[in-house]
């Protein structure tokens, strides 16, 4: 799994150079638990990590160069743009 974290990673440092390197890694983790919960929140089967990866991946795709603007209003959230000392 930590290959598929580094390559989503880097895809994601790709589309957008907003993010850090720790930054970008830490929305990557975020979106595969967050995919992975809701799923099994909504008592669908598990489809092995190929499955999100590819729906992380599509994800990355579609919101990937916006998240460097996001302003999350819960605290829960607020780890996700937190600037750190990776910044490229």
């Amino acid at each position: 799994m930590e290959d598929q974290f580094r390559k989503l990673t880097e895809q994601l440092l790709s589309v957008n150079q907003e993010l850090s390197t720790g930054q970008a890694r830490t929305w990557v983790e975020s979106l595969w638990e967050d995919f992975e919960a809701t799923r099994a929140k909504g008592g669908w089967s598990y489809k092995g990590p190929e499955v999100t990866a590819q729906i992380v991946s599509k994800w990355i795709n579609q919101y990937g160069p916006h998240l460097h603007r996001y302003q999350p209003r819960d605290k829960k959230f607020a780890h996700l743009n937190k600037e750190d000392e990776l910044k490229q």
